[in-house]
């Protein structure tokens, strides 16, 4: 288990670590809906597209994984900035 989200060994496509752009207020939060999240090629990009003063923050995230609710989730692995 990697921050909240089960990992399939035999499906490893399915939920992975992947570089994204988090559009949220930094703070205590470890999960983030799909809508709030903007998956990137890599850890350049992200760091590139960032922008701390508009809660645009670069970030290494887990998922998506689906939420009991049907929403799909990016756990946070990691903030790059």
């Amino acid at each position: 288990m990697k921050g909240g989200v089960y990992l399939d060994a035999e499906a490893p496509q399915l939920v992975r670590a992947q570089f994204a752009v988090v559009h949220a207020r930094r703070g205590s939060r470890k999960r983030f809906a799909e809508t709030c999240v903007d998956i990137v090629a890599d850890e350049a990009t992200a760091l590139a597209m960032a922008d701390p003063a508009g809660n645009l923050h670069a970030a290494e995230v887990m998922g998506p994984s689906r939420s009991s609710e049907g929403f799909r989730l990016y756990y946070l692995v990691r903030w790059l900035d």
